[in-house]
């Protein structure tokens, strides 16, 4: 995505080989879940296990696997690294839900917001707390985990800036394309450009929570794509986003389908879930 793209630069996406036929089997997979007769009843149950599968998945791909129970249990995540991201996971995820109003106006507003949960505390008394919240300047490393400034490449900051503008305005103006194509985009720009010095996994997964939640196609946040995109593996993951960064067709379409196959994925979780509590087991 740059700067200079078109007023809807998300339609031609739409239009890829293949895209339609992953929107309609997300569509069709989310909609079976949400008439399930338990969403009837607990949805706010649902929600809240789909959230803390969500986050769990979403520590697990920048590089704190723990098991759903462990995550489930703890009460302190501050002792280690690992600790620190999965609940940094927790805390924005937990924001996404109620970032709704906000990022309908000033989307990078929220990005700053997510950015500040997740590299705040520790992290920030340790002395980075100048480089959280805002934008990487020149010479600022970036730490991400599975990733490295080679794959994909890291833009430089001037890139970074007129990027985030473009994508600011696509989403404050809206577009036609179906709201998966919208939530792979913003997860993957958000992911090659690394705008920020940390954290831009669960910020980049949190963002595309909250467009799936704001978009209709989720509004309840009961499909957990992180947890999908954790299922699918690192490697299939990373792959993927090499593709969405080529800017290639062929590796936009990629990049969309496995986001598709993620909230798949998610949403088999969450019937999981409402079987479960439908035979009294949760």
């Amino acid at each position: 995505m740059h700067a200079n793209a078109p007023a809807d630069p998300l339609g031609p996406l739409a239009a890829l080989p293949g895209v339609a036929d992953t929107v309609d089997s997300v569509r069709t997979a989310v909609d079976r879940l949400y008439g399930h007769r338990v969403m009837r009843r607990r949805a706010s149950e649902v929600a809240s296990e789909a959230a803390l599968r969500g986050a769990r998945g979403s520590a697990a791909l920048s590089g704190a696997d723990w098991a759903l129970e462990e995550v489930r249990r703890r009460t302190d995540f501050g002792d280690d690294d690992q600790a620190r991201t999965v609940g940094a996971a927790l805390r924005v995820t937990a924001e996404a839900g109620e970032a709704l109003d906000v990022w309908r106006g000033t989307p990078l507003r929220v990005l700053a917001r997510l950015h500040l949960l997740a590299a705040g505390g520790p992290a920030a008394r340790a002395g980075t707390a100048d480089t959280v919240g805002r934008p990487r300047l020149a010479g600022e490393p970036v730490t991400e985990p599975l990733l490295t400034d080679d794959h994909p490449p890291l833009p430089g900051p001037e890139a970074v800036a007129a990027r985030l503008d473009a994508l600011n305005q696509l989403l404050v103006h809206g577009s036609t394309a179906p709201a998966l194509v919208t939530a792979a985009v913003v997860h993957g720009e958000l992911l090659t450009l690394r705008p920020f010095t940390s954290h831009n996994g669960l910020v980049a997964r949190a963002a595309q929570r909250i467009v799936l939640l704001g978009s209709g196609l989720d509004p309840k946040g009961v499909a957990p794509a992180e947890a999908g995109h954790a299922e699918t593996g690192t490697e299939a993951y990373t792959r993927a986003l090499a593709g969405y960064a080529s800017g290639t067709a062929a590796g936009m379409a990629e990049w969309i389908a496995h986001c598709g196959r993620a909230v798949e994925l998610g949403v088999r979780e969450s019937v999981a879930v409402c079987e479960a509590l439908q035979r009294g087991a949760a």
